[in-house]
């Protein structure tokens, strides 16, 4: 397989993209670099989505990934205040991403997600190997309300160096929508130090049948 270079584009992938304030916030600053800060909310990101078919990407192939971690202070989008986030865990089904993502300092560890929607409830679950880890399981509907379009910040570390990409999407948000449950199933894994605080206090999110991106649009040193 000829050598992935970025960036790299997505298209049309399935996503569910939503934060959380979490149970234990001292644990998840841990896991953040003492040069990095975590938001005055404390809040966790989560993104689970799947990429059904190898043409919806430049390089990639068919996929599924759930990524996840805390929003960051320090390093917005200056466009709308969007706070820069880092990841803690990164469970990817493909071999070939892992190996792109590993490159650029994502901590990519083989797993895979699956979305399943049955009439207005959709779940997804998050597995590490095949462990499932995570569950969410929201209320959608079938209307488009709006479309998100933007940049995302993703700090990652490279040769001692934390790097900021800048990653541009496009997505067709569903509405209504709201997350009913979210469960972190094993309590063994490090991912569940970044389970959510109950009662469950969402901080924002959304739900997309057809999100595009590209990965990453460009880089800089922190």
């Amino acid at each position: 397989m000829a050598e992935l270079l970025p960036p790299q584009m997505v298209v049309g992938s399935r996503m569910l993209y939503f934060g959380w304030i979490p149970e234990d916030p001292e644990a998840v600053a841990a896991m953040v670099p003492t040069s990095l800060k975590v938001a005055e909310n404390k809040a966790i990101f989560m993104n689970q989505y799947v990429v059904d078919r190898e043409e919806q990407t430049s390089g990639f192939g068919a996929y599924s990934l759930t990524y996840i971690g805390p929003d960051l202070a320090g390093h917005d989008v200056p466009t709308d205040g969007t706070p820069a986030r880092w990841w803690t865990h990164y469970f990817n089904s493909s071999a070939p991403m892992r190996e792109y993502a590993s490159a650029r300092g994502v901590p990519a560890t083989p797993g895979r997600t699956t979305l399943e929607l049955s009439g207005e409830t959709l779940v997804a679950t998050t597995y590490s190997d095949d462990t499932p880890v995570i569950r969410s399981t929201v209320s959608v509907g079938s209307e488009i309300a709006a479309i998100g379009r933007g940049h995302l910040h993703y700090i990652t570390e490279v040769g001692g160096k934390l790097i900021l990409g800048r990653y541009p999407y496009v997505a067709h948000i569903a509405a209504p929508w709201e997350v009913t449950s979210l469960e972190f199933l094993e309590p063994s894994h490090s991912v569940y130090a970044l389970r959510p605080k109950m009662p469950l206090e969402i901080t924002w999110g959304f739900y997309s049948p057809n999100a595009s991106f590209c990965y990453p649009g460009g880089e800089e040193e922190v």
